[in-house]
């Protein structure tokens, strides 16, 4: 078990506003004396507590401890993804062979692009979203992309649409989005998920057995529902029979500009691992250097963007680089925030400028939300569409199918592709110790 840094909370304290211990204790709805056992360095603080501390500072729990928690989810797999030795460079990995992927929920294909470079043949694409589908149709128009949701594949039959044979597939990959299942039925196993695109992920993994697969997802699926969610999943995936890794990969590792963090689960077939006792996945290890802004907005292509109303721009004209909402005058501040000046928290994204000096905050699916401003360091206007896609390490050349709203939507959903280069290149790393 670790331990809760006092340093990382009082850094979390003032980004959030909280002045005083006593303060953070009315948030935490605990007396001071026992706030201060929380924080001893005698103390190894439980789940609830930590949880409950990183609901009040609203951060993740890896940003308030040395190091990251580890907290108990029943699956051997978890315990084996918080060992430190589970890396390898992988900026030297080459496939030796053609590996096959097949994707769900592909999205604009950050993530396919990303396997595509580290050596990955993909040869299906399932995306319900048509502005998505057609991206991936303009830029690969080899790619055999299903423009239909997964319920109806799965329910009218995987193999009417795809010809694979159980176990002839390298990798399954997507990123499903996170639900919440309900645990008081019959403890069905897979069953239980029904109603849940997960359900529709893992009725792909039960029927095509593909060697590995790599499942993605926001960082808050470690603690969504305390846990139950991330533990539930991996269950399925045991009994599917797959031994699971995972971990929260940040892309600020992996040449990405961006302060974005996914989980990543990685699934290998068990009798792979049953026969093949010496070798074993290992995760992506990080590169060693971080990206800023300068570094990757030069000579961008010019591009359609987003546009602040005057009122909203000159509030942001006031903000210098690197600043937010406290660089304002009061009386300003007030008066654009409104109800969320008073409100908890630190509010660090309400009239945020970005610098030249700094990565990008995690982008999102649209460029000028008041509760995630990511103004332009130098400009006082949200990224264009093509830095937007620059800062997700979109090449130039990749083109966005529809307005420049869906194309903000399809790059804000999407994988870094040189995170997913580098998490793909950890899987055929694996993959070429079979062969």
């Amino acid at each position: 078990m670790y331990k809760i840094s006092k340093k990382k909370v009082r850094d979390k304290m003032k980004e959030a506003g909280i002045q005083t211990q006593n303060e953070l204790a009315e948030k935490l709805n605990v007396t001071k004396n026992q706030l201060s056992m929380i924080l001893s360095s005698n103390y190894n603080p439980i789940k609830s507590n930590a949880l409950m501390l990183c609901e009040a500072l609203e951060v993740g729990i890896e940003e308030i401890t040395t190091e990251q928690l580890s907290f108990s989810l029943d699956v051997d797999s978890e315990e084996e993804a918080t060992k430190s030795n589970e890396f390898i460079d992988v900026k030297k990995v080459t496939a030796k062979k053609d590996y096959k992927v097949l994707e769900l929920f592909a999205g604009a294909g950050g993530l396919a692009l990303g396997l595509e470079d580290a050596g990955f043949d993909t040869i299906g694409l399932v995306e319900v979203d048509k502005y998505a589908s057609e991206t991936l149709r303009m830029n690969r128009p080899n790619w055999n992309v299903l423009t239909k949701d997964i319920v109806h594949i799965t329910e009218s039959g995987i193999e009417n649409y795809f010809n694979i044979l159980p176990g002839e597939l390298d990798l399954l990959s997507g990123g499903y989005p996170c639900q919440a299942f309900s645990y008081a039925g019959n403890k069905a196993g897979l069953n239980d998920a029904r109603g849940t695109l997960f359900y529709h992920y893992a009725k792909f993994l039960d029927h095509l057995k593909p060697k590995t697969f790599l499942a993605e997802n926001v960082k808050g699926l470690v603690n969504h529902d305390s846990g139950r969610t991330l533990k539930y999943m991996l269950q399925v995936f045991s009994d599917v029979g797959y031994t699971v890794k995972w971990k929260v990969l940040k892309a600020l590792d992996y040449d990405v500009a961006q302060k974005r963090e996914r989980i990543v689960m990685i699934g290998i077939r068990n009798d792979l691992i049953n026969n093949h006792d010496q070798i074993d996945y290992l995760f992506p290890e990080p590169y060693g250097y971080e990206l800023t802004l300068k570094d990757i907005l030069q000579n961008v292509p010019e591009s359609d963007g987003a546009k602040y109303p005057d009122h909203k721009k000159k509030v942001l004209e006031q903000v210098p680089p690197g600043g937010y909402w406290r660089d304002l005058p009061p009386e300003i501040a007030k008066e654009y925030m409104g109800k969320s000046y008073f409100s908890s928290g630190g509010r660090t994204g309400m009239a945020r400028r970005l610098s030249w000096d700094e990565p990008s905050l995690t982008l999102t699916c649209s460029p000028a939300q008041k509760q995630t401003e990511r103004c332009h360091p130098d400009e006082t206007r949200p990224f264009t569409v093509r830095e937007y896609a620059r800062i997700q390490s979109f090449p130039d050349d990749w083109v966005f199918a529809g307005s420049a709203h869906n194309s903000y939507k399809q790059i804000g959903n999407a994988v870094p592709v040189n995170m997913a280069k580098a998490v793909g290149l950890s899987i055929v790393h694996f993959l070429n110790q079979l062969n």
